[in-house]
């Protein structure tokens, strides 16, 4: 990959290459990752791009590998919801079932009553009731688990998956509170029903095609599997172990039961970097616009009720998130407040990232954006997000 002289675009390229020594040192060598790849850009142009580790026990990584972005899908499917806002199909506030008859008269869990029909408004930012089947944090979740809704590992189709979560009773009534979720999901299958084709297709002919995202998908095509990395687990009791092998042994060879919209796409560094130079353009990149910029700007604004940060409204156990001084837009995380969340940044920088240790940020002021690849689940097990962030503003000179 084509990269410029990082002091052209005000960077330190010492204090840039200091985040790969940083890398072995701390989570290579002692094995707490298998791989990382890290590229940082700016005005869209790489300043830093870095592949270490293995893929597989004695095969170095590859710069072009692909890997499971996981929840790094949430942002691409709340684009492809937003274009056909753009074209008057939907809009924040039309009800869900209006689309979706199944999902109406939902009850929340211990009350009695209706609930509120929720809007796309609440499947954008998670404020829908809905949850994960791993939040184990009430009976709702292990009602999913019991109805078989996992999503790392499932059971059933898109359309078979919603029609069931409809049977399911909310945690909170919607716009009550915040919780990661199946809310992502939900909004694919919205996509699917307004574009009037699967969701996989959308994804393909409205952003990856336009964008080149040429190794971008929800499964991983033969004649690429050997791009594929092992993903590990960071399993509570026995330690770190493989949880999805490398190459043709791995699930992602063949198309998913599931067409996840909240996190079952694979991609490279390369591809999300086209993604991210997209976002940075205020939805435009090399001539080809997916979305108006007023749109873009509506998206990664706190979309959270009252303009409140995630340390007020989340309920959730486990997600992507940062909380202190860390708001939500339509698909995003948004920074508030820098020295409320104790790092680096700038109010107004919006990110995301996937269960398997994935992430990316996109900064508009300092026209900034990053994205990290490795391979390790839960992505809570280490703070090396905040970690890379702090170090890579650190570069900045100018």
């Amino acid at each position: 990959m084509q990269r410029a002289d990082p002091r052209s675009l005000g960077f330190d390229p010492d204090r840039l290459a200091r985040i790969d020594a940083f890398i072995e040192r701390d989570y290579l060598a002692p094995r707490r990752l298998p791989h990382a790849q890290l590229l940082v850009a700016r005005d869209g142009v790489p300043v830093h791009v870095s592949t270490q580790g293995e893929a597989a026990p004695g095969v170095p990584l590859r710069e072009d590998a692909i890997f499971r972005i996981a929840s790094m899908t949430k942002p691409v499917t709340s684009i492809a919801f937003m274009m056909l806002v753009e074209e008057g199909r939907t809009s924040l506030d039309q009800p869900v079932e209006a689309v979706v008859p199944e999902l109406k008269d939902f009850r929340v869990q211990g009350r009695d009553g209706v609930a509120p029909a929720m809007t796309m408004l609440d499947l954008l930012r998670h404020t829908s009731g809905f949850t994960y089947d791993f939040q184990y944090h009430s009976p709702v979740d292990a009602a999913y688990r019991a109805a078989g809704l996992a999503v790392l590992k499932p059971t059933r189709d898109l359309e078979d998956f919603v029609a069931t979560l409809g049977t399911m009773p909310l945690e909170f009534t919607p716009g009550e509170a915040w919780n990661y979720s199946v809310s992502t999901d939900v909004l694919g299958l919205v996509v699917q029903r307004l574009a009037g084709m699967p969701f996989e297709d959308v994804l393909a002919e409205r952003i990856f095609a336009p964008l080149a995202m040429v190794d971008t998908g929800f499964h991983v095509p033969t004649d690429k599997l050997d791009r594929l990395p092992e993903a590990w687990w960071a399993h509570p009791e026995r330690g770190t172990i493989v949880y999805d092998p490398a190459g043709a042994a791995s699930d992602w060879t063949k198309p998913p039961l599931l067409v996840s919209g909240g996190g079952g796409l694979a991609s490279t560094s390369a591809d999300y970097h086209r993604f991210c130079r997209m976002l940075l353009g205020g939805g435009a990149v090399d001539g080809v616009r997916l979305l108006g910029r007023k749109t873009l700007e509506l998206m990664t604004r706190n979309h959270l009720p009252g303009g409140a940060d995630l340390t007020q409204l989340s309920r959730s156990m486990f997600s992507e998130a940062i909380y202190a001084g860390q708001g939500f837009g339509l698909g995003f995380g948004v920074n508030l407040d820098p020295v409320r969340a104790m790092n680096p940044g700038t109010a107004g920088e919006y990110y995301w990232g996937g269960i398997f240790s994935t992430y990316f940020f996109v900064d508009p002021v300092e026209r900034l954006s990053v994205v990290f690849m490795t391979q390790l689940m839960p992505s809570s097990t280490y703070p090396i997000r905040r970690q890379l962030k702090a170090m890579v503003y650190a570069a900045l000179t100018g």
